[in-house]
């Protein structure tokens, strides 16, 4: 089993030992985590990796072959009305009625809930004011997906689901998606997200899961999750003209490169390391073009952890 926590009263998600098979396909082996009350939540993984099979088993989709699961208390096998009108979904593809207005669209789809917010009131919080009384079929991919926002979020609920949410967007458009996310967080909703943007994992993320072959392989905090904290720092610059590596004063490094006229010092002390740079630079009167220095990203960890292993056989399996 593949557990990450304990159970705990302020969760909104507790998963324990989940399991789902396809025939003798094992899509989901032993999976365990909790996501807590008021937190952005993000499951990586690559496709095959079970992080669709597992996110519509939360969301009551599909049946899981073993283990426990609860949201907000319940589960969502039992397909209880009280769970679906605490719960918002946004999918990667939501078909709406597209001659309908943003506004039309909205206050219909608020009919079918026990508790709903006023409209003008999600108009404003997914940056739609302006489109108000726009039909669907005239919105942009990116306005799209913020009324598929909006209409996961009539209900007033306590969990949404954010399938992919960006997708496609431009980058201006994803940098308006991530703000209504945050503005949601404020509200006190939890966030589920999936996402294969390893940018908006870290931006939105209080914790991130990884996922491969079924399994839950890292867990933590952006910042943190396969060690990132404590990976060594890599200071690069390009070579001042007429100098050599031999030329560079003494550093706490672990390894010095040079590629072409590009330097890089991988360090446990960038700090120190950039300062011997530095000065030495300034004593020189020498220019250090494209000086930076940066950790791995969380990009760099998630290639990291989840390799090129074979999934095909668990993509033909949920297809």
């Amino acid at each position: 089993m593949t557990s990450t926590h304990t159970q705990n009263e302020g969760s909104a998600v507790l998963v324990r030992d989940l399991r789902k098979s396809y025939g003798e396909v094992a899509a989901v082996r032993g999976v365990g985590f909790e996501v807590a009350k008021g937190e952005v939540f993000c499951l990586l993984g690559p496709n095959g990796a079970g992080k669709t099979t597992t996110v519509e088993i939360l969301e009551g989709y599909r049946t899981r072959t073993g283990g426990e699961v609860t949201v907000l208390g319940m589960d969502p096998a039992d397909g209880k009305r009280e769970l679906r009108e605490r719960v918002g979904i946004v999918l990667q593809q939501c078909g709406v009625q597209s001659d309908l207005t943003v506004a039309e669209l909205i206050e219909m789809y608020g009919r079918y809930h026990v508790r709903r917010r006023p409209v003008d009131e999600l108009v404003e919080l997914v940056e739609l004011t302006e489109k108000r009384d726009v039909r669907a079929k005239n919105l942009s991919g990116g306005q799209r997906r913020r009324l598929d926002l909006a209409l996961a979020l009539v209900g007033d609920p306590d969990l949404v689901f954010l399938d992919e949410p960006t997708t496609g967007f431009d980058p201006a458009a994803r940098r308006q998606a991530w703000s209504t996310i945050r503005s949601l967080c404020e509200l006190g909703k939890t966030i589920f997200l999936t996402t294969h943007y390893m940018d908006e994992a870290q931006f939105l993320a209080n914790r991130v899961a990884v996922m491969r072959a079924g399994e839950i392989i890292a867990f933590g905090r952006p910042d943190e999750i396969g060690g990132r904290d404590l990976r060594p720092a890599e200071v690069r610059f390009v070579l001042p003209p007429g100098r050599s590596l031999d030329d560079l004063p003494e550093l706490p490094s672990r390894d010095i490169a040079l590629t072409g006229d590009r330097v890089v010092v991988r360090t446990a002390e960038p700090v120190p390391a950039t300062h011997a740079i530095t000065s030495w630079a300034l004593e020189q009167g020498l220019e250090l073009e494209h000086f930076s220095v940066a950790q791995p990203s969380l990009e760099d960890i998630y290639l990291e952890l989840t390799g090129s292993g074979n999934n095909h056989a668990i993509e033909e399996a949920v297809r």
